[in-house]
């Protein structure tokens, strides 16, 4: 691994970004922004909403159990891989004990993400009282003789009360025990004696208060009502919501399967509307063509385009995919950076220091075209601030891709790349 390398943004960046001489102000840049999301996404930015940043499995998992401790009436969860292991057992636990005290609890998994999790576990959630939907089931011989086969829920929702909301990309999974950080990966991944230890698995979540969560909540009941034969009994479902805060945020959603991709229309906007700097952690990078445009135009009028992507996964197709395209990204000026100490799994975009996104959708094509996903899309210097300072210390432990060390890798790298790059649509 190379020596780290230091963002040209070396100092924390200002609240508002400082315009370059001959770009807009920050007002402008600001009223662009808000512009472009809406017209992509084709609906009004909802006002007075608190969002709260969380990194990484422990922090996320903990913000969660604090919220479903506190329910009064029910807990709508969402998540594409619920494991029986690890914050699975809390999870289950947890969930049991609210049940049984008379909150609803209705839990929604996809059926390949927990492919891994034994019935047991789900039979037991039903047995205490817990409504359990299994998503597109595999074991239905149509769907493994077609294309719902490819069709998944990648989401990871919860709503508490109608009042609380939790999105981003942190699955229930035993792989974010230990957090990410070097010596956490060292002394928690479960390796055994004489075994490598694992990688940490790096990821970013958000808790939200305010009238969005009531999207959240439709979202969630929408997908429910149409995989689920449990209708979602209760009034309570969408209480009064005051405001919680100041931030400007929307809702990036899309079904499986679907032609329009939200979130892709409102990244596409963002990218074209950017004028300072992009900051984009990715855990799949398997670029469209239209993104990559995007993103080539944007640094080649001046943009600081800076990309963070695994140096490690959990799938070599998609990583070797992400690669045969670092030579493009590259020669426009493109700064590539890969961590190689974690599982990079978060997927989050930084632009002008003001819009800012976290969620469940990777830059890939199972995101765009084959998956259900949600991403949150956050207008707020604040947070914007926050995530760069964040996506800086990531770069700090990562290795640069360097243009000309890139042009010498040899001719296994090379095959590996090629190879992947036949099979991107399907990645």
């Amino acid at each position: 691994m190379s020596a780290p390398v230091s963002l040209r943004l070396s100092a924390p960046p200002p609240l508002v970004p400082v315009p370059a001489p001959g770009k807009v102000s920050p007002l402008m840049a600001a009223h662009s922004h808000a512009h472009a999301l809406v017209a992509g996404l084709c609906e009004p930015l909802v006002t007075g909403n608190r969002v709260d940043l969380l990194q990484d499995g422990p922090g996320t998992y903990a913000a969660m159990f604090e919220a479903i401790d506190g329910a009064r009436d029910h807990v709508n969860l969402e998540s594409y891989i619920l494991e029986a292991e690890g914050p699975g057992e809390e999870f289950a636990r947890r969930l049991i004990a609210k049940a049984k005290s008379g909150v609803r609890v209705n839990v929604l998994y996809d059926s390949f993400g927990s492919l891994g999790t034994p019935a047991s576990y789900f039979e037991h959630l039903q047995a205490n009282g817990v409504n359990v939907c299994e998503y597109n089931p595999l074991r239905r011989l149509g769907n493994l003789l077609s294309r719902a086969l490819h069709l998944r829920d990648h989401r990871k929702l919860m709503v508490v009360d109608g009042r609380v909301g939790f999105i981003g990309g942190v699955n229930i999974s035993s792989v974010y025990s230990a957090g990410s950080s070097p010596l956490a990966a060292m002394s928690g991944s479960g390796a055994g004696d004489g075994e490598a230890p694992k990688p940490g698995w790096r990821d970013t979540h958000l808790r939200v208060e305010g009238p969005i969560v009531a999207q959240l909540q439709r979202l969630f009941m929408r997908h429910w009502s149409r995989h689920s034969s449990i209708a979602l009994r209760g009034t309570h479902y969408f209480p009064p919501l005051a405001p919680a805060g100041s931030q400007r945020v929307a809702l990036a959603a899309c079904d499986a399967g679907r032609r329009r991709n939200p979130f892709y229309r409102a990244l596409l906007s963002a990218l074209d509307a950017s004028q300072h700097r992009i900051f984009l952690t990715t855990a799949y990078l398997v670029p469209t063509r239209r993104l990559m445009r995007s993103l080539l135009r944007a640094a080649r009028r001046g943009v600081d385009v800076h990309l963070l992507l695994p140096g490690v996964s959990d799938f070599w197709a998609p990583l070797q995919a992400g690669r045969s395209h670092y030579t493009r990204l590259l020669r426009a000026g493109i700064h590539l950076h890969e961590l190689h100490d974690t599982l990079l799994h978060a997927k989050t975009c930084v632009i002008d220091g003001l819009w800012t996104t976290v969620g469940s959708s990777n830059l890939d094509w199972r995101s765009f075209l084959h998956n259900a996903e949600a991403n949150l899309v956050v207008l707020d210097a604040g947070l914007a601030q926050e995530m760069e300072l964040v996506f800086m210390a990531d770069v700090a432990r990562s290795k640069e891709i360097v243009r000309a060390e890139w042009a010498k890798r040899g001719w296994r790298q090379r095959l590996a790349e090629m190879l992947a790059r036949r099979f991107e649509f399907f990645l």
